[in-house]
């Protein structure tokens, strides 16, 4: 992964998974093995368990304690309606820049991205 989107990444990251919570509850391990999955493969669990902290912190999750067969328990986060009023904000954001960022790219780019 090149530096921009790294960069980019760090800035939607807790957006994204935000969104994965919205489908599932899960513990740090599976979201990051999910985000790998999807091609993000510089995620180190240590970023997503430090987003964790921080969303847990801001009241966006609840937290479960759940007994794991390897070591302690795991605690496995699900989106509340905090956390989902949160997400519904970061959408209508994405949506608002996604378009304004259409608008700006040139024609041209456009064009030779689809014939690619």
């Amino acid at each position: 992964m090149g530096k921009q989107e790294t960069e980019m990444l760090k800035g939607v990251l807790e957006g994204i998974v935000l969104a994965i919570l919205a489908t599932r509850a899960a513990y740090g391990y599976e979201i990051t093995a999910w985000l790998r999955q999807q091609g993000f493969s510089d995620i180190a669990e240590g970023t997503v368990y430090a987003l964790l902290v921080r969303v847990e912190q801001r009241g966006l999750v609840d937290v479960e304690k759940v007994p794991s067969e390897k070591g302690p328990p795991r605690k496995v986060y699900t989106l509340n309606a905090q956390g989902e009023d949160y997400l519904t904000e970061f959408w209508r954001t994405w949506s608002f820049l996604a378009e304004r960022l259409e608008q700006l790219r040139p024609a041209r780019l456009v064009n030779e991205e689809g014939e690619k």
